[in-house]
């Protein structure tokens, strides 16, 4: 018989054994083809779904989605996306957990949406979706990163993100309690950033940030200025400018950011780039900084020069505006739409418009508004085809979020109607 000093030795190879057969066997029935969603999504998505040459039909389901996404939660907050399969990450099927920092991004989006749709019950999603990031706020200001349930560990990228959402629940409401959040999660912000602009983990405890200077913190920068417009204090806007100063120093002679994703620097995801894209446009707008929004059109110019014939980007780049994945962003592609959106809406220059149809339609046709399934009708897919490997087999409220943001806005310009004020959605 064996003492417990003999035993104990073993036990750690067998705890590694125990997790290594629970990681297979997650794998396994995470596969395609025991989930009969996932798999009917992936074989009909290529022959494309239903397009529409009319925007409304498509803003409409995916704002229904979007409804549905926040009625899953039924605490206010708005799901990270949906499942198609069992996801190893949530270990389960179907709607996942609130995110704060997707729906900090929904918010304004849904506050546009009331306006343009004329339909009053988005702007109260968008109120009850605000007050529910107060509940989540941290004494430091700041907003956690990860999903509800997570730790709560401070993050600078969703403190922007949901700062942005309280700016546009004040201005649509006029609660003190929104401008109060603001201010917090700016001052948060301001604390936190270096003195040569930058913020980084130690410094802003932030969890994501894995490089010494995330440049899509470009977008963070951004809601920093915004704060300072409209809640006049001139000392963010001026942390802002330095914040934004500080990621075009780093940008290269042909507009590439390096350090600009949260898994892989040398091969930043489109999405993150086309926040930090989003940041140095929107900022140097708020900021009336021309040198800002010249340092966003020229990686914009860049990412369209991508776009292929049926509107396909990669949903990686590498140095130098390589391509760098077989599959697409759809997450980022809608983001970029929107950006190629504003940069005409500020220069009235006729060449960001090229990409945006092609880019538009592709994306439209990825959205499925045939089937029953709630989780699936109206919603993006987070990435084309829907097995890559970003977010596999789900759709993604961030997707649905820029998706309908850029339909909108594109919309407004066939209308001749002047553009509503930048969102922020993601």
């Amino acid at each position: 018989m064996y003492s417990n000093a003999e035993s104990a030795p073993r036990s750690v190879p067998l705890r590694r054994v125990a997790r290594a057969v629970v990681a297979r066997l997650r794998r396994v029935r995470a596969h395609p083809v025991l989930n009969a969603t996932a798999f009917e999504e992936s074989w009909r998505e290529r022959a494309g779904h239903a397009v529409d040459p009319d925007h409304r039909p498509h803003i409409v389901a995916a704002l229904d989605w979007l409804g549905h996404a926040q009625d899953a939660t039924s605490e206010g907050g708005i799901a990270r996306g949906y499942s198609l399969g069992w996801n190893p990450l949530f270990a389960s099927r179907a709607w996942q957990p609130a995110d704060p920092g997707a729906t900090g991004d929904i918010i304004p989006l849904l506050y546009g949406a009331a306006r343009q749709v004329r339909h009053r019950g988005l702007a109260e999603r968008a109120e009850r979706a605000a007050r529910w990031e107060l509940e989540l706020q941290l004494p430091s200001g700041a907003v956690r990163g990860g999903v509800q349930g997570d730790r709560a560990v401070p993050a600078v990228f969703n403190t922007g993100r949901v700062l942005l959402a309280w700016l546009a629940a004040f201005q649509e409401t006029g609660a003190g309690v929104f401008a109060g959040a603001a201010r917090r999660a700016a001052c948060f912000l301001l604390a936190t950033l270096g003195e040569d602009g930058v913020w980084r983990p130690g410094e802003g405890g932030s969890a994501e940030a894995r490089r010494h200077a995330a440049l899509y913190n470009a977008r963070t920068a951004w809601a920093l200025a915004e704060a300072g417009r409209r809640l006049g204090a001139p000392e963010f806007r001026a942390a802002a400018a330095r914040a934004l100063r500080a990621v075009a120093r780093r940008q290269h002679d042909d507009g590439w950011m390096p350090d600009c994703c949260f898994t892989d620097p040398v091969r930043p995801l489109l999405h993150t780039v086309a926040a930090a894209i989003a940041g140095l446009l929107e900022g140097g707008a708020v900021l009336r900084d021309e040198r800002l929004i010249a340092r966003a059109a020229s990686a914009a110019e860049r990412v369209a020069c991508a776009v292929d014939p049926g509107g396909r980007l990669p949903g990686r780049f590498a140095i130098g505006w390589r391509p760098a994945a077989s599959w697409d962003s759809l997450v980022g592609a809608a983001q970029m739409a929107n950006v190629w959106l504003r940069l005409y809406e500020l220069t009235r220059e006729r060449q960001w418009l090229d990409p945006v149809d092609v880019v538009l339609r592709f994306l439209k046709s990825t959205q499925n508004r045939a089937t029953q399934d709630p989780g699936v009708r109206g919603g993006l897919k987070a990435s084309f085809p829907v097995g890559a490997e970003c977010d596999a087999y789900q759709v993604s409220s961030a997707a649905t979020a820029g998706f309908a943001d850029s339909l909108i806005r594109d919309e407004r310009r066939r209308a001749g109607v002047s553009p509503l004020t930048a969102a922020g959605a993601a």
